[in-house]
């Protein structure tokens, strides 16, 4: 959980309690990064951990963003001041400026319009798209933290030997650590065991496991790190009985070869990744 600087609270009031007379749909909240507008409740709202949207851009054009979704659908109390959509739209602009962030779209006039920008609250990627309609009462928010997706299926024995037989090598995303170490999560277990398992069922296999980062840090740091998590799959297969030392050779690359463009939080989720290849007598 983050939190922006009092940078947008400056901009946009926090609804106040004296107006209660409509409540927040159940279970729902305002985004952390960004408030709502005064005399506003929540009347729909969607949190979901992997998703997209379609941002629109100038000219017609748009961009698919994946990762954390929110759509916070936000109604004007009754009886009270209503702002015009334009009003709605400079606050939220002022506040992406205060913050840092850009706005890359902005359109409308005084009864609807639309908002798009690109904010970095905690160092995050945030993308926010903002919908006014229906003379002002009604505004929506669209909201993604860019990511990648916890890669929930695991790769068999079998059909790990097919893609190394194809490609001869094979990017795995799933073998997790924590933050900055070399220390294995709990959850990379699953995704090991087929490495142990392929090892097993072929005597003669040798496979050379590559640990791989993003950008962020200095170099000399990402490399040691990356060399430090290619050893620590090597000595989780050794411990648990699926190959003998030999068998597995440790290389770290640190942030020299990148599979996707470190700009984006999408790219630096693939570029931070164990990689295995067969090694060659």
């Amino acid at each position: 959980m983050y939190r922006l600087p009092c940078l947008l609270l400056a901009v946009l009031c926090l609804a106040s309690p004296a107006f209660a007379q409509e409540k927040d749909a159940e279970g729902s909240k305002d985004h952390p990064a960004v408030p709502r507008m005064q005399n506003f409740y929540i009347a729909n709202y969607e949190n979901v951990d992997f998703g997209s949207y379609d941002f629109p851009l100038p000219n017609d054009q748009s961009k698919k963003v994946e990762g954390h979704y929110w759509l916070i659908e936000y109604y004007l109390k009754e009886g009270t001041r209503k702002p015009s959509a334009l009003e709605t739209r400079r606050n939220y602009q002022n506040a992406v400026a205060k913050a840092g962030g850009k706005v890359l779209l902005e359109i409308g006039d005084n009864h609807a319009g639309q908002l798009t920008a690109q904010l970095k609250p905690g160092g995050k990627d945030l993308w926010l798209h903002l919908d006014i309609a229906n003379e002002g009462e009604v505004y929506s928010l669209h909201i993604v933290e860019e990511g990648g997706m916890n890669q929930q299926i695991e790769l068999s024995a079998s059909e790990l030997a097919k893609a190394l037989t194809a490609t001869g090598s094979v990017a795995l995303h799933n073998i997790l650590f924590d933050t900055g170490k070399s220390t294995l999560k709990p959850e990379s277990a699953a995704a090991i065991a087929p490495i142990g398992e392929l090892l097993k069922n072929d005597a003669t296999l040798k496979l050379e496991i590559q640990g791989h980062t993003d950008n962020v840090g200095k170099d000399k740091y990402n490399q040691a790190l990356s060399e430090r998590r290619a050893a620590a799959v090597k000595k989780y297969l050794v411990e648990n009985g699926a190959a003998n030392a030999d068998k597995i050779k440790p290389v770290g690359y640190g942030k020299t070869r990148p599979i996707a463009d470190n700009k984006t939080a999408e790219g630096k989720f693939r570029n931070r990744r164990v990689e295995i290849l067969i090694l060659s007598e």
